[in-house]
């Protein structure tokens, strides 16, 4: 492995501080990535050297500002194998991006009775808009189940289609599990009873290589912020055939391409679904990010990602009372947790007081903790910026604040 982990972390300066006077240690990756010098510069460059709005002004910095921010879509399309930059969406995120499908193709393609399948393990931001359209139109939704190793069933998957189902949603890795799921095999079972697939990405793009044109989704989301690049940017990639029959989710400028009192009609692609003044900064910065991730070569980074896995999976399961939620071989840089007897908030909140970000509560995944019968959790998540000497440190607060707490 080339990875010089050492000079990575010298580009993530905001890991190098304290906090209550404990150096910090951030294992909450899976919520949102901290940022590399290269992109937060670029940001500031934009808006220092030639911020404009795009696609509108016949000036120097628009033209700029546009330009850059067009090749972010060429880049994005290259980067995850899309066959045309017309099948790239810019969003807000990875929630509007699900929500834009649930919206549009509901309109185009779902009526009443139809079925939408979505698996168990799904962020809400992943249920919540299925519902929605369900909800609005008439359908039905049904669930997909994991069982208690915290992988699919996939099995299930030939039963539960019928010839009522429209689409399968599914994450690519589970944002509380951790679990990689067989998301090409997904995708062939439900091709072969022509049904659509939605994946979530958004755990997904920054630790494992993504090829949507191989993997043959018909509509893969995901987010900037979870991949080293700005909040506020997020990315649907949809087959071109279907985004062209699915109807605008917003109305606005761009969107438009001449506006009557009698009639509107709408841009081509990718126009058609970014309704006014973007987040024209974050995205050209974006692009600094997928560079980033590049250079660093994703399969490196995610074996990385795996050491760190393996070896915190090893040193939490020596602790007393440790219940650790998905704990198979199929899953990225994930761990959630409880420890019998002490309440998530209370050890998450020590190990804040030492230094050590980590995720408690529900982890916008109800379904999940009901399925395993616990109010909340603790999850710790790694990125490339990440250390053993930094899990080391973890699990000596763990060994200090369990008899404690306990």
């Amino acid at each position: 492995m080339t990875l010089d982990i050492s000079q990575i972390r010298k580009d993530f300066p905001i890991l190098d501080q304290q906090v209550y006077n404990k150096p910090l240690i951030y294992f909450d990756s899976a919520a949102s990535s901290q940022k590399p010098l290269q992109v937060l510069k670029k940001e500031e460059q934009l808006y220092l050297e030639y911020y404009g709005n795009i696609h509108r002004g016949a000036h120097f910095l628009a033209d700029k500002a546009t330009n850059d921010y067009e090749a972010v879509r060429d880049q994005v399309a290259a980067f995850i194998n899309a066959s045309s930059r017309e099948e790239i969406i810019f969003t807000k995120g990875t929630t509007e991006s699900i929500n834009l499908v649930a919206f549009s193709f509901g309109e185009a393609f779902i009526n009443e009775g139809d079925e939408i399948i979505v698996s168990e393990m799904e962020h809400h931001a992943n249920i919540v808009p299925w519902q929605m359209m369900a909800e609005r139109k008439g359908a039905k939704i049904v669930m997909l189940p994991f069982d208690e190793s915290g992988i699919l069933c996939i099995e299930q998957l030939d039963e539960l289609i019928s010839n009522k189902t429209k689409l399968v949603a599914v994450a690519h890795i589970a944002n509380t599990l951790g679990t990689i799921n067989p998301v090409e095999e997904i995708i062939r079972k439900a091709h072969e009873k022509n049904i659509k697939v939605l994946v979530d990405g958004a755990q997904a793009i920054k630790h494992i290589p993504v090829d949507v044109a191989e993997m043959d989704a018909d509509f893969y989301a995901f987010s900037a912020h979870k991949m080293y690049g700005p909040n506020g940017v997020g990315i649907l990639y949809g087959k071109k055939e279907l985004l062209e029959k699915m109807p605008p989710y917003q109305g606005g400028g761009e969107m438009i391409s001449e506006v009557t009192f009698e009639k509107t009609t709408f841009n081509e692609l990718p126009y058609k679904f970014e309704a006014g003044t973007p987040n024209i900064t974050s995205v050209i910065a974006f692009g600094e990010a997928v560079k980033y991730l590049q250079n660093l070569n994703i399969e490196e980074a995610a074996a990385y990602e795996n050491e760190l896995l393996e070896y915190a999976t090893k040193k939490l399961k020596e602790i007393p009372g440790m219940i650790i939620y998905g704990d198979h071989a199929k899953k990225s840089g994930v761990i959630t947790f409880n420890v019998e007897g002490i309440h998530p908030f209370d050890l998450g909140t020590m190990l804040d007081k030492m230094g050590i970000a980590v995720r408690t509560g529900r982890l916008c995944a109800d379904p999940v903790m009901d399925h395993f019968k616990v109010q909340a959790t603790i999850r710790i998540s790694f990125a490339v910026y990440n250390t053993l000497e930094e899990i080391d440190s973890f699990i000596q607060a763990l060994n200090k604040l369990v008899p404690m707490l306990s």
